[in-house]
């Protein structure tokens, strides 16, 4: 196994070109390679129903982007999701945080500690205004009688933390206007 650079004792975003290309999915948080397993075939169908209908609201000067890394200091987290402002660069090894509008998470298994505890804190510390995580699987805090899937809405609060903003059941319709106006019903995402 790859161990961070000599004389290190944390991981960079920088370690990871040094990754194999052996299907696994490699991010630093908070100094520390987190390697999950690939996502399983709902999950991405899920994050390509939410990219085609961002898309297809997205105000000019933004882009959506799936699995591309967050370059926040020396950490390199990987959003399912983000809406991007600014120019690209088409090549450069992931997005500046400063660029990230909006990041999104989908709850798997084995990444429910990282998209509810670790990631939305490293988000909001870095600035990220916003932070939308989507609930597949039942969960606690689950309300009764709430339909899955469950979709989370923060943004940015005067304490660089997140508030909430909205809760959304499956069958129930929210509109949010940052960082462009969008509707959605989280039932829609599903196969």
């Amino acid at each position: 196994m790859t161990t961070p650079v000599p004389g290190s004792e944390c991981w960079t975003s920088a370690d990871l070109d040094r990754m194999p290309d052996d299907g696994l999915r490699y991010e630093v948080l908070n100094g520390q390679l987190v390697v999950n397993a690939f996502p399983t075939p709902r999950h991405q169908w899920v994050i390509k129903r939410l990219e085609s209908a961002l898309e297809a609201v997205r105000s000019d000067g933004y882009e959506v982007m799936q699995g591309v890394g967050v370059l926040i200091g020396d950490d390199e987290p990987i959003p399912d999701l983000i809406v991007v402002s600014g120019p690209i660069d088409w090549d450069g090894r992931g997005i500046p945080v400063e660029q990230v509008e909006l990041a999104v998470e989908v709850v798997s298994k084995s990444t429910t500690l990282q998209d509810r505890m670790v990631k939305p804190v490293l988000y909001s510390e870095a600035g990220i205004p916003n932070y939308w995580r989507f609930e597949f699987n039942p969960f606690k805090g689950q309300l009764p009688g709430e339909s899955l899937p469950v979709a989370f809405v923060h943004a940015l609060g005067g304490d660089s933390s997140y508030e909430p903003t909205h809760r959304v059941a499956a069958g129930e319709k929210v509109t949010v206007r940052t960082p462009f106006e969008f509707t959605i019903d989280p039932a829609a995402l599903l196969p």
